[in-house]
């Protein structure tokens, strides 16, 4: 017969005996590789990732000439983009982290070469991959793809290096399933708009914190709406955000590129 004990049992036999909490320990070798890819994944969702993402404020900075003064509507704006992100850039993002065999991403890159004709938004794409290429390659240099992906192709006319395939590939490469590479795409995007408001003085860094935290239902809402699609499925959403984004280069005085 077991005797119960009037005191409090120590916290060491609680663990020992409690069988919620036996589990099997994975072999140390793939904890270590597991968490060392965590760390790889973190970094290329860091701001501090010199990928030339501030510098562009997709459209908002010619919103804010056009009137846009408000955070209501910097909410509608950012929604906008985050809408137009997902039906037009997510299917490449999710058909590059699938395949990150590089005769099939070089077709998945010139097809949204010939998808963009915003002249605005097409050089923005490309600044912003070739940076993200060249930084990631010099970063992860464990990753050979990269290496020779920039060896061969860089500097090329044939390829383009537009941002959502190039970061589809980068994902794919490191870990990332179709899904968290989609969905870290939809947030990238969002934070470097909060960005761009912010150094527009259209709103402060805490508000800007307290909104982005505040949209992020809309941005999951987003993924789940246009997330795995075939790059034949990819469509603009926002003709609006799309005439303003092209405005851009007619803006005598800016502050951004895009």
């Amino acid at each position: 017969m077991l005797m119960e004990s009037d005191g409090p049992v120590p916290k060491k036999s609680r663990l020992v005996n409690s069988v919620d909490c036996a589990m099997e320990e994975a072999p140390s070798n793939a904890v270590g590789v597991n968490q060392s890819l965590h760390w790889t994944q973190w970094q290329i969702l860091d701001s501090i990732l010199p990928t030339g993402g501030f510098a562009h404020s997709y459209g908002l900075e010619v919103a804010m000439q056009s009137r846009m003064n408000n955070q209501e509507d910097l909410r509608s704006f950012v929604i906008q983009v985050l809408e137009n992100t997902g039906s037009l850039l997510l299917p490449f993002v999710y058909c590059a982290s699938k395949s990150p065999d590089t005769a099939a991403w070089v077709k998945i890159d010139q097809l949204l070469e010939a998808t963009l004709t915003n002249e605005v938004v097409r050089k923005a794409s490309t600044s912003q991959g070739s940076a993200l290429l060249r930084v990631a390659a010099s970063v992860f240099t464990e990753i050979q793809a990269l290496q020779d992906l920039q060896r061969t192709f860089l500097g090329s006319k044939s390829v383009s290096f537009h941002h959502a395939p190039i970061f589809g590939l980068i994902c794919g490469l490191v870990g990332f399933d179709g899904e968290m590479a989609q969905r870290a795409y939809m947030f990238v995007t969002m934070r470097d708009v909060f960005s761009a408001a912010t150094r527009l003085n259209l709103i402060g860094p805490l508000a800007a914190s307290v909104l982005q935290h505040q949209v992020a239902p809309d941005a999951e809402r987003m993924v789940q709406k246009w997330r795995d699609r075939d790059v034949t499925e990819a469509s603009q959403t926002a003709p609006l955000l799309d005439a303003l984004q092209g405005c851009h280069a007619y803006v005598f005085s800016r502050l951004f590129c895009s």
